[in-house]
């Protein structure tokens, strides 16, 4: 089993940049609740260690969020059933070797204090969870004037008075008088600006050295993510987990080295992660897309490069991913590249893409049969669209292809309608 070489802060920080596409135009939120939760432990005087884990946390807080919304009640000061997505967080950190320390304080970032603190739970557990709740309540009431409408000074008095309102019930008195003290000067309002947060944060990032880590681990926290992204709908529930499955499958079919299948495997579990920006109702909609939602829809691929592509480490990874919409006529997107530009990696994650999508139920068709599949991949690659030589390799080995890509080992015997389709 393979080793990747990378710098874990930034890769949480880079997947990350992920659950800001959920809030489509409320983007930041995540770093702007870690700067300030850092700062406030700063002033407790908090050791390395454990601010290290509060920024690691703060910025994977929103986790459980994948749908828009979910995401838009998040603006509201308090709202019915707000934990519902903390323990979907934390359970999906749960799931990550080494993001399970954090699990605990992203379950309780929005419990309040007066039950917290009679939890049974480390003190630092609880002090961590709390001044994440508690940046996150300062970072929502300041979200209308941080985009410019009015200058946050002018509201920062009105945004202390909410936190001071709950000192004691909400939130932990020892926090609030941390907050108080380094939110009296202009600076750290001012530092609330998105450019801003993000230099704050890469001294953060510097800190922390590129170290060898293990392929299942890697995937591990990968798959964090892809289950955020599938999230989104129940008609891609495991789609990541179907396409990163069977692109590894057909990469060892061509014989492709080890490493080169698992970075399958991982491209795979991060395609889609772009289309954490695409509103829930597109991709539910049951009808025919319209021009506009098509564009909407097609930026997808681009954004998930843009995510991955400061992960030192992955970046081959990081092109194969927003390339599974590429055509080898040069009519797909991002980039319309042709099959010489495109590599055979691309090739196979694209054929897996449409092998995948086609065996799931979506709201405007059922799931189709190998057969009907297989069809509709030949027909796309006589007409110049997919790999010919890719889809030859699915032809010999279709049971084994639908095993891949559904994680089912019954192959399903029924007839279907013929169905033709753009899969976006």
């Amino acid at each position: 089993m393979s080793k990747f070489n990378i710098n874990l802060h930034e890769t949480i920080y880079s997947l990350s940049n992920a659950l800001d596409l959920v809030g489509v135009d409320h983007i930041h939120h995540g770093k702007r609740v870690a700067y300030m939760a850092a700062e406030c432990g700063q002033f407790m005087g908090w050791h390395v260690q454990r601010l290290d884990d509060l920024l690691q946390a703060a910025v994977l807080h929103d986790s459980g969020v994948s749908k828009t919304q979910v995401h838009a009640r998040l603006a509201q000061f308090e709202w019915e059933n707000e934990v519902e997505h903390c323990e979907i967080g934390a359970s999906l950190l749960s799931s990550s070797r080494l993001l399970s320390h954090l699990a605990d304080i992203v379950r309780h970032h929005h419990t309040h204090w007066s039950e917290l603190k009679d939890m049974d739970l480390p003190l630092e557990v609880k002090l961590s969870a709390n001044l994440i709740y508690l940046a996150d309540r300062v970072e929502v009431s300041s979200q209308p004037y941080i985009s410019g409408q009015t200058d946050i000074l002018l509201a920062k008095e009105e945004i202390t008075r909410k936190i001071v309102d709950k000192k004691g019930l909400w939130f932990c008195p020892q926090l609030v008088d941390a907050f108080l003290s380094v939110s009296a000067s202009e600076a750290f309002w001012f530092m609330l600006d998105g450019d801003h947060v993000d230099g704050y944060l890469a001294i953060w990032l510097s800190n922390c050295r590129d170290h060898e880590i293990e392929f299942h681990e890697l995937r591990e926290l990968v798959r964090v993510f892809s289950h955020i992204v599938d999230a989104k709908s129940p008609f891609t529930q495991q789609h990541s987990e179907g396409v990163a499955n069977l692109a590894r499958f057909i990469g060892e079919l061509f014989g492709l080295r080890d490493i080169k299948c698992e970075m399958l495997e991982l491209a795979g579990l991060l395609h889609d992660i772009g289309k954490l920006r695409v509103p829930d109702e597109l991709l539910e909609k049951p009808g025919k897309l319209t021009e506009l939602e098509i564009v909407v829809m097609k930026r997808h691929s681009f954004d998930t490069y843009n995510i991955l592509k400061p992960i030192k480490g992955l970046e081959a990874i990081a092109l194969w991913a927003s390339q599974h919409h590429e055509r080898a006529d040069g009519s797909g997107y991002p980039y319309h590249l042709n099959a010489e530009k495109i590599p055979l990696e691309a090739k196979i994650l694209a054929v897996a893409d449409v092998f995948q999508a086609l065996a799931q139920k979506r709201p405007y068709r059922g799931s189709l049969p190998p057969a009907e599949i297989l069809n509709i991949l030949q027909e796309q690659a006589v007409g110049g669209k997919l790999d010919e030589l890719v889809v030859a390799r699915v032809k010999v080995n279709l049971h084994e292809c639908w095993q891949a890509a559904t994680m089912n080992t019954d192959v399903p015997r029924y007839k279907n309608e013929r169905i033709t389709e753009t899969i976006c």
